[in-house]
């Protein structure tokens, strides 16, 4: 501990000796008067053997704002760091049509791009309440869901949108509901790229820190909207609308055919889903057992 070197009015109730006095006492005790009383001898020396210190200096409270400021630094560079690894990784993947189309290269790239991003959330339990919301597909290597876009290529008349997953779980402690949504359409007959929606619904639990089991219940297609000129075709607009013809536009555009998954006899099937990052914008996960990664950004929620 250190005595202030500006004294303030906190120190200012007792005095320091003379610097002659001081020094004699110091280094030759046998100068100190004997003949005055312990009192009187504590308080000739008392300067030396007590320490305060002022912590109204401007030089303490300009240590605790560097301290504050060095931290504050650090924490904008880790973050400016971390939003950078997370803009590299979106623009390695933004050449591949969400996976579709790469090279070994390409490959290696992501995955080295992924393992970073990965790095600053490693360890850290799931945040519910940040996964609940809605979440658009960037890129994925899972067969399942390349195979979609292998076939919206090959087969002309075929078109897949948008892909989302869907978590609900904001008020939840141990797991909750997730959908993925895959847009689709024919363009001969619905509206292009959103002309119905593939939903595979899933119960999900969270197993570990970073891990959750996927159950899932039950696969449905919804949503159609039929385009212009089908709609011509069933009710043409130079012509009245029967009821009949608009009970048949009603049924298109509301109907929905869905196929169980799971039974009370069986245990539905599932897997393992890590979440190797996840923050306010972006969601990274792997299916265990090599079923591929995924590139998340957050989307604007919708209704099913």
């Amino acid at each position: 501990m250190e005595l202030s070197a500006f004294p303030s009015s906190s120190t200012s109730h007792f005095s320091l000796p003379s610097p002659v006095t001081r020094n004699t006492n110091l280094h030759n005790p046998k100068n100190i008067n004997l003949s005055q009383s312990p009192s009187t001898r504590r308080r000739e020396i008392s300067p030396i053997s007590i320490t305060r210190v002022n912590t109204n200096s401007p030089f303490s409270r300009s240590s605790v704002i560097c301290l504050a400021t060095a931290t504050t630094t650090t924490n904008k560079i880790d973050e400016f760091e971390l939003e950078s690894k997370k803009h590299d990784l979106l623009r390695a993947v933004q050449d591949t049509q969400r996976g579709l189309i790469t090279t070994p290269d390409q490959r290696a790239s992501i995955e080295e791009a992924l393992v970073c991003v990965e790095g600053y959330d490693a360890g850290t339990e799931i945040d519910l309440k940040k996964l609940d919301g809605t979440w658009r597909l960037q890129y994925t290597s899972a067969s399942d869901v390349v195979v979609l876009f292998e076939s919206a290529q090959r087969f002309p008349f075929f078109q897949v949108g948008q892909i989302f997953q869907k978590f609900e779980c904001r008020d939840q402690t141990d797991g909750g509901v997730v959908r993925n949504v895959v847009q689709w359409s024919i363009p001969t007959l619905l509206e292009e790229q959103e002309g119905a929606t593939l939903l595979v619904s899933a119960n999900f639990s969270v197993v570990s820190k970073r891990n959750i089991y996927l159950e899932f219940e039950e696969i449905s297609v919804q949503n159609f909207k039929i385009n212009e000129e089908l709609q011509a075709w069933i009710a043409p607009a130079i012509l009245p609308r029967s009821y009949l013809t608009l009970q048949i536009l009603q049924f298109l555009q509301t109907f929905k055919a869905a196929v169980p998954v799971s039974s009370p006899g069986r245990r539905s099937a599932g897997g393992l889903y890590y979440l190797s990052y996840l923050d306010n914008n972006m969601l990274l996960g792997r299916a265990v057992g090599g079923g591929g990664v995924f590139v998340f950004t957050k989307a604007q929620p919708f209704l099913l």
